[in-house]
């Protein structure tokens, strides 16, 4: 239960925020999200399980609602707050706007820092070798001969960090730093390890070190689930020591998707496997150790062994090359079922890079104990933890495809999803995949049973008004004490927003569709408005941007001619010069993208956002389903459908008193039975139906 000198502490807040905040308007619907995020994080619903999912409708200021209902109560419990994002936006506006306006307005004590990967830092040592010309190290090479400009570039990064101009992180740099440079000079998890002294002043650890000293810590979900994945609190603090605020949560099911599989290239791991012995006899001649002998050994047989194993999987797929003479060349197990054939196989292979695993994490260990005891120098040392890191890792991914290959999935839950690519057909190239269809299981054992409790928000979570879509792609249940709240929009949606179904004369499934889009914008489109129009696909975007450019003068900004950062300055100034400006965009441009007031009045969506299954996972996924006796395309394309649409269409009204008009040229809205539902899910806009 929230204590009262808790309570106190958030009304002392918000009357802050009123008094000192020019224009600041109290919303009923911020009031009670801030009311039940306190709720739910103090454990009035439910002590053991804290968990609320709240979709709060633009303009209701939920990210001032959350850090005055969670911070708050996380400083009376000297807890933490972690909030996570799904894009680098909202990382910043946290950082450099809502954060520090909440803590000067709150009159709080508290610090708060964006956390990033180790990818994004310099590895020090790295940099070094390739920017000192007096570096005699034979690893101070290139994977390719560098130009002129790259070797500049390095030498100027350098002296920017010895300097301490710089900070070694790679968003901090003025320009874009080259991948084919960062990949060499990027911190990883092996090679800058803190127990070498040359590491511990390396920015990543610097960086680490303030983690400690923070209480709101601001991350993306990736990193998130990288830390749940390694059991938690190994990159952020314990999992039951914060509150979790999980902004944009709607993308949380997919980014576990990702973090869930694996894949491997067959060919390519047969080649790196032979080489294996090389990084032995490298290992071996650096520092002389009996304790080698017999982990090198092991590690040579398993992975001779390994390769003999793949080099009959690659006979099999060779045989069975008949299975890739589809338009794709890939071939999707039924089912996810290994066929008999091929399972003895994966067992195998999972058990002998299991081995190999094991032998390599003896040979790691076995290096870093030499390196304590002096027996080799900390410059020879660099290289051989950059191989030794690249080959465990590589060699983890190896084990995790065929510990997914191997295990049997249980009946009473969706498959594995496992399919095999032909990549290269001239060499009998193969990739191998393996996904989770539902990864709810991972949040539930992870995150939502370990964290002292959590909130997940988002303007788009329910799915045609209802939270079961999320719940379940959540790993979430209607009855395990979990609090789902969803808070209108309080803008004025009936009198700001027009919702206009056009008279079509085809719909999308024609051939000619793509012709009655372009007749249709032609008379639509003016030189005045400021404009958005949404495209299902690039392809009919630059179709459609070529013919009303070549037969109709006008003039558009369209995605991909040139960087989304430059198109939208584009677009504003013209829009600042009262200039009309019509922007195309595919669905990227559906979410993330604010044009308030009269950057954008007008927002036109050429078709309802329906995802074709073409992925191996969305297949498998209304594969299961049909099993079930359900019906895909209502549990999954209607729902995902709905919340697409509410995204795109929440382009328009940004702030209060934004209008505009939003034009759906999709006539099904209105000829099929599902077109009303979808119609209802969205804000009650004035809707027009032309005839």
């Amino acid at each position: 239960m929230l204590s009262a000198k808790v309570q106190q502490s958030i009304q002392y807040c918000f009357k802050n925020f009123k008094t000192n905040i020019p224009n600041f308007v109290s919303r009923k619907e911020q009031n009670y999200m801030v009311a039940q995020t306190a709720k739910i994080l103090g454990g009035d619903f439910e002590k053991s399980r804290r968990i609320g999912v709240i979709e709060a409708g633009t303009g209701t200021g939920k990210s001032l609602a959350y850090c005055l209902g969670a911070i708050v109560l996380a400083k009376s419990l000297n807890k933490k707050v972690c909030i996570s994002t799904a894009t680098v936006a909202l990382q910043e506006q946290l950082l450099d706007k809502d954060l520090p306006l909440f803590r000067r307005i709150s009159d709080l004590d508290f610090s708060f820092g964006l956390i990033k990967g180790r990818q994004r830092y310099i590895c020090a040592s790295k940099l070094e070798l390739l920017a000192d010309p007096n570096a005699s190290d034979p690893q101070a090479t290139w994977q390719q001969p560098p130009d002129e400009s790259t070797i500049k570039l390095v030498k100027k990064l350098w002296r920017s960090w010895t300097n301490k101009e710089w900070d070694g992180e790679r968003d901090s740099w003025a320009t874009p730093i080259p991948d084919v440079i960062w990949y060499q000079i990027q911190c990883d998890k092996f090679g800058c390890n803190k127990q070498l002294s040359a590491h511990r002043q390396c920015p990543f650890h610097k960086a680490r070190e303030k983690i400690d000293k923070l209480d709101v810590l601001i991350v993306n979900h990736s990193l998130l689930l990288a830390d749940l994945e390694l059991g938690g609190g190994k990159i952020l603090p314990e999992p039951q020591d914060m509150f979790y605020i999980i902004d944009e949560a709607h993308h949380l099911p997919e980014k576990a998707r990702d973090f869930s599989s694996a894949s491997s290239s067959v060919l390519a791991t047969m080649d790196w496997l032979t080489k294996m012995d090389l990084l032995g006899k490298k290992i071996s001649d650096s520092m002389k150790s009996d304790q080698l002998i017999g982990p090198l050994m092991k590690l040579s047989d398993h992975c001779n062994e390994l390769r003999s194993e793949l080099k009959l999987i690659h006979q099999w797929l060779t045989n069975n090359k008949s299975l890739f003479n589809n338009e794709d060349n890939r071939y999707r197990f039924a089912n996810g079922v290994v066929p008999e054939s091929l399972m003895p196989l994966a067992i195998n292979c999972e058990d002998l890079s299991k081995l190999a695993l094991k032998a390599l994490n003896k040979v790691h260990q076995i290096v870093m104990e030499s390196y304590k005891d002096g027996d080799i120098s900390p410059w020879k040392i660099e290289g051989i933890l950059g191989d030794l890191g690249t080959t465990i890792a590589r060699m983890e991914n190896n084990h995790k495809l065929w510990a997914m290959y191997k295990r049997v999935d249980s009946k009473n839950v969706a498959p594995t999803v496992r399919w095999i690519e032909l990549t290269d057909d001239t060499k009998s190239e193969f990739v191998l995949h393996a996904a989770p269809i539902e990864v709810g299981y991972f949040l539930e054992d992870y995150l939502w049973s370990q964290a002292m409790g959590a909130i997940l928000c988002s303007a788009t979570i329910t799915a045609l008004n209802s939270f079961d879509h999320f719940r379940r792609s959540a790993g979430l249940k209607s009855n395990d004490g979990t609090q789902y709240i969803k808070l209108n929009s309080p803008f004025d949606f009936k009198n700001n927003g027009e919702l206009i179904i056009p008279k079509m004369s085809v719909e999308p499934s024609s051939d000619s569709f793509t012709h009655e889009v372009i007749k249709d914008l032609s008379q639509r489109l003016t030189k005045k408005d400021a404009t958005l129009v949404l495209f299902s696909s690039y392809w009919q975007m630059n179709q459609v941007a070529k013919t009303l450019r070549e037969q109709h003068k006008f003039s558009l900004l369209v995605q991909g001619e040139a960087s989304r950062n430059a198109l939208l300055t584009l677009h504003k100034d013209k829009c600042d010069n009262k200039q009309g400006s019509i922007l195309f965009g595919t669905s990227s441009f559906s979410e993330g993208l604010d044009l308030p007031g009269n950057y954008l009045t007008k927002l036109i969506i050429t078709k309802l956002p329906f995802a074709v299954p073409n992925s191996p996972i969305e297949q498998a996924h209304s594969e299961y389903i049909k099993s079930k006796n359900g019906n895909p395309f209502m549990v999954l394309t209607i729902p995902d459908a709905s919340r697409k649409l509410i995204q795109s269409c929440g382009r328009l009204l940004r702030n209060e008193g934004d209008k505009g008009t939003i034009t759906i040229l999709d006539r099904r809205l209105v000829t099929k039975r599902y077109g009303q539902s979808l119609i209802d899910s969205l804000p009650p806009y004035k809707v027009t139906i032309e005839h």
